[in-house]
């Protein structure tokens, strides 16, 4: 079992930045992709980002291209989601999540472990 935790979330206004970080419990997870997914209020998830295994590959929703830069450190079991420029759009709760595989995707059905989410508001 694999446990992920989210911080970094918050409240901030329109242009701000905030940078989320996840941390897995199990060192295993560096042989994994890592990837994020946002809900909002009454929206189904999405998603946000993703990493494989070795940081190389990155991919990212349209919606966020440009703005957020999803990195790793395998030697910390962590990945962080650097969110700049933010928008009243990307109010959500974000989740952490461990991919089935080394590759990244964006996809939610590639991935077998969630983290519990962390609220981010940015206010216009």
């Amino acid at each position: 079992q694999v446990q992920l935790v989210e911080s970094g979330g918050g409240l901030v206004q329109a242009g701000d930045s905030l940078r989320l970080s996840c941390a897995s419990s199990r060192r295993t997870s560096s042989n994994n992709a890592m990837g994020w997914f946002r809900q909002a209020p009454g929206k189904e998830r999405e998603f946000v980002a993703a990493i494989d295994w070795r940081g190389s590959n990155t991919l990212y929703a349209d919606a966020v291209k440009g703005r957020f830069t999803l990195s790793r450190d395998n030697a910390k079991n962590t990945v962080s989601l650097q969110m700049n420029s933010l928008k009243p759009e990307d109010t959500a709760v974000y989740y952490c999540a461990q991919a089935l595989r080394s590759t990244s995707t964006s996809s939610s059905a590639g991935y077998r472990y969630w983290g519990q989410g962390t609220q981010v508001t940015v206010s216009s």
